[in-house]
């Protein structure tokens, strides 16, 4: 296997895992302020609709990205005021909001099948694309794998050193306290669970704009459930929802490395193995409860109102 191979498994392997890395920020930002948002999935699918929809209606891909994150917002708000708000089971919450968007984005999309766009184009760095192996996978990817990449540093300093960070780590292990030091629970809340929509929309987004780019139904292939797994695989640590996250990446195309090694395994095996991935990594988590908790917010998905 020569480097060029090994290169292009590296290219793929962030592209692949990039809307994960997106989506499974976004709701670790959003659970660390103690809120459970199992919509990611169907804001996924109507962040990469309306993303097509206006991309192929406007041609301007920073309006696409830029509306798809705006619905994801908008989705988001519509959970927040039932969960926060009205203090519904956020798990009731957002499963509704999954089979919503699931339903809708397949309604809307209906008629953008099989229609074709520009890509989002590749942003070479001059001078440091040619590397050897290491230069294309990351010197050499478009505007929405960087964006990720400042995105997971922005949000590693701002728990680590700022104090707005530490007020949403001290919401999510118990707002009641946080509230009596003078904390806005409720708009700290807001603020997670919508940059956590954002993030959802951009990356359905990313894949029906740079990805594959075209619109399916149920395009997302349940990576919105697998970005709930890898946060708890994750310990709601950044650095280790990024690894998850290329993991999967590698895992999703396992096919390209099949035929580097000159491997003769069923294609429908290989697709196989990210969701069989995750399933293990469950089934191992459950059986170490103990720790879990060491590193889960006290107050994820519990309800609370003020004078709670």
């Amino acid at each position: 296997m020569d480097l060029e191979v090994i290169t292009n498994i590296l290219y793929a392997t962030i592209r692949t895992g990039t809307p994960l890395l997106l989506v499974a920020l976004g709701e670790m930002v959003c659970e660390k302020s103690g809120t459970l948002n199992l919509g990611q999935e169907g804001m996924m699918l109507l962040g990469a609709v309306a993303g097509f929809i206006t991309m192929y209606q406007c041609d301007n891909l920073f309006i696409g990205f830029s509306v798809a994150a705006l619905v994801g917002v908008m989705a988001s708000l519509v959970f927040a005021f039932v969960a926060l708000n009205l203090n519904a089971s956020q798990v009731a919450a957002g499963l509704a909001l999954t089979i919503f968007g699931t339903g809708l984005s397949a309604f809307l999309g209906a008629d953008y099948e099989g229609k074709t766009i520009n890509a989002l184009p590749t942003l070479a760095i001059a001078g440091f694309e040619h590397i050897p192996v290491l230069g294309k996978a990351l010197f050499s990817q478009d505007a929405i794998v960087y964006l990720s990449w400042a995105l997971v540093l922005g949000a590693y300093l701002f728990f680590k050193y700022h104090r707005a960070g530490l007020a949403v780590r001290a919401i999510g292990e118990n707002p009641g306290v946080g509230n009596n030091l003078g904390l806005p629970v409720m708009r700290t809340r807001y603020l997670a669970v919508m940059f956590g929509g954002a993030l959802a929309g951009i990356a359905g987004a990313y894949l029906s704009l740079a990805y594959t780019p075209l619109w399916t139904q149920n395009m997302t292939s349940g990576r919105g459930w697998i970005a709930l797994a890898l946060v708890v695989f994750a310990s709601w640590r950044i650095e280790r929802v990024m690894l998850g996250a290329y993991l999967f990446g590698f895992a999703s195309i396992m096919h390209l490395v099949a035929q580097a090694f000159g491997l003769a395994v069923d294609s429908n095996l290989l697709a196989m193995l990210p969701y069989g991935a995750t399933l293990i990594v469950l089934i191992m988590l459950s059986k170490n409860k103990q720790k879990l908790k060491m590193y889960e917010p006290m107050w994820l998905g519990k309800p609370w109102h003020k004078g709670h």
